[in-house]
């Protein structure tokens, strides 16, 4: 994602001012939920960075082929069909983070692939009735190559079914606007 793509998907700056507390927490609130989702769900309300504190996707629905770490990551054969989706999740008007995320649609239920072509639902929010643990592959204070300038922390991970089927891979790039206080109107 360049430069542009950033600017345009509001990267730059933040509203409020963070606090050096902040990433520690954020880095905690994530590490204690298999769902980025809902971690960053229970963070927005946490920070109080929107009223109501909801999180939605905004998909950028420009295909990205699926480097041969996913396919190795996911169990796969270079020929299954995969699914993408670059989304940044927003909270109000913060954009908390910007995910890819790679998915086995034969592996989640007709109605959950219907539901991540057809809308911006989270992929967290969409296959949560799957019970899906994460499997961390990496985490970094900065960015991945995948990352846009501003990221302050990047994660690598791989979700799984119950029984230990790989659904997805995802690269989560979360932004300096997650870091800061809330605006004065929710305080």
């Amino acid at each position: 994602m360049g430069i542009g793509l950033a600017a345009a998907w509001g990267l730059q700056g933040c509203a409020g001012m963070a606090d050096r507390h902040a990433l520690p927490r954020l880095e905690a609130t994530l590490a204690a939920q298999p769902s980025a989702t809902a971690a960053l769900q229970g963070w927005c309300a946490e920070r109080r960075l929107a009223d109501p504190p909801v999180i939605r996707a905004e998909a950028d629905r420009t295909p990205l082929a699926a480097p041969h770490a996913v396919r190795t990551a996911l169990g796969i054969a270079a020929d299954t069909p995969l699914g993408h989706r670059r989304v940044r999740l927003v909270c109000g008007g913060v954009v908390l983070s910007v995910a890819h995320n790679w998915f086995v649609p034969e592996r989640l239920t007709r109605a959950m692939t219907d539901t991540l072509d057809q809308t911006d639902t989270p992929f967290g929010t969409v296959v949560a009735p799957l019970q899906f643990t994460r499997q961390r592959l990496e985490q970094r204070r900065g960015r991945l190559a995948l990352c846009p300038p501003g990221t302050v922390l990047s994660h690598r991970a791989v979700l799984r079914r119950p029984d230990g089927a790989a659904i997805s891979v995802v690269v989560e790039c979360y932004t300096r606007a997650a870091l800061q206080t809330p605006p004065a109107s929710l305080r």
